[in-house]
């Protein structure tokens, strides 16, 4: 009878363990939520010229053109937008990161899925490494 007991008494500590584990887990996730949706990326061009802001999303927030800007013509204007909405997103990704590693762990495999997760949405031309070709 005491062994029935003690396997059984065994077995409520390893599901209270479990509970605890996930309700631990599911607050590391909600707080992880909560900051990543507060996350932007900025960046500025080279020349000063073009400043970018993208939400949490790595949608354009905010734009900003220094006046100097007419005097290039607009094909420079629109690659410089573009390369720096893209440093801009390269920035979000980098806090994106941080913070994953920060809330989660950088060993985290939900972290490093999580990670790669947003890596493929915000950089469409960076693959798996063996994509890269």
């Amino acid at each position: 009878m005491w062994a029935d007991e003690a396997a059984l008494d065994a077995a409520g500590r390893r599901l209270d363990e479990w509970e605890s584990g996930l309700a631990a887990r599911a607050a590391r996730a909600h707080a992880l939520s909560a900051r990543t949706q507060a996350l932007t990326g900025a960046a500025r061009s080279d020349d000063g010229l073009v400043e970018v802001t993208v939400d949490a999303a790595g949608l354009l927030a905010d734009l900003r053109l220094d006046e100097r800007i007419r005097r290039h013509s607009a094909a420079h204007t629109a690659r410089q937008v573009v390369a720096t909405t893209r440093a801009a997103r390269a920035d979000l990704l980098r806090r994106l990161t941080e913070a994953t590693a920060e809330t989660l762990g950088a060993d985290d495999p939900a972290a490093r899925a999580i990670v790669e997760s947003h890596r493929r949405r915000l950089d469409p031309d960076q693959g798996p490494p063996d994509a890269r070709r």
